[in-house]
């Protein structure tokens, strides 16, 4: 099984980068009050990534915003760290879902970076990072209906449908990590050259969490243009 990012992808984003670890032999079973407090810490982290009154003219965010104007997405559809920040910004903040997903998202919220964790014994085939057919079959949750991508929609996707949509905007109920999850993948995104440096701090950072509070066996890649396939065992 192996992560490839396709042709048809890198047409539209040439100077992408996406960060890849494979983790193994994960425990998403027991949280931590250190895992609890890595994302507290985080928010505070993250609001060097608000600084502008303006939400939508902040950096990270409008940098989101450009990419998914290249695509047709879903009304409403914005990238997973701007849906972070803008808690932060609401004084919500990101509540705890599980280890995996709480070490994650602290992780995107202080590198200003999307992130995403799927389980890859959900998997039918390879995954791939491309633009959909239109069609694919995707349940994401919270419904029971099947949403498919439009044609031309940046998509992770395998043999069965869609994996996630609109980059890692919303993921498939099929792939998600749950308390069983034991071997995962993660992926950090970068839509240009000038999220490459944060790219990969992220995947450093991120992996050495995972294998300090869950326990992981981790490897770890930059998918880029020239680089643009990863084998997941």
């Amino acid at each position: 099984m192996k992560i490839t990012a396709k042709e048809d992808f890198w047409n539209l984003f040439p100077e992408a980068a996406i960060g890849i670890i494979h983790a193994q032999n994960v425990d998403n079973q027991h949280n931590s009050q250190e895992i609890q407090d890595l994302l507290e810490l985080a928010h505070d982290k993250a609001k060097v990534f608000i600084t502008h009154e303006e939400f939508s003219k902040n950096e990270v965010v409008d940098n989101w915003r450009q990419a998914f104007r290249k695509f047709k997405t879903k009304k409403g559809a914005r990238s997973s760290i701007e849906a972070l920040l803008k808690r932060v910004q609401q004084g919500k903040g990101v509540g705890s879902i599980s280890p995996l997903v709480d070490i994650y998202n602290a992780i995107s919220l202080e590198y200003g970076v999307p992130c995403g964790g799927e389980d890859i014994a959900t998997f039918q085939g390879d995954m791939q990072l491309t633009l959909a057919e239109g069609g694919e079959e995707f349940i994401t949750y919270g419904s029971d209906e099947s949403e498919p991508p439009y044609p031309g929609e940046v998509v992770y996707k395998d043999e069965a449908g869609a994996i996630c949509r609109c980059w890692n905007w919303r993921e498939s109920v099929r792939t998600m990590l749950t308390e069983q999850t034991t071997d995962a993948v993660f992926v950090i995104e970068a839509n240009d050259a000038s999220g490459h440096d944060k790219v990969k701090a992220a995947i450093d950072e991120l992996a050495k969490r995972l294998e300090k509070y869950t326990g992981a066996e981790t490897s770890c890649t930059l998918l880029t243009k020239e680089n643009p396939s990863y084998p997941l065992n």
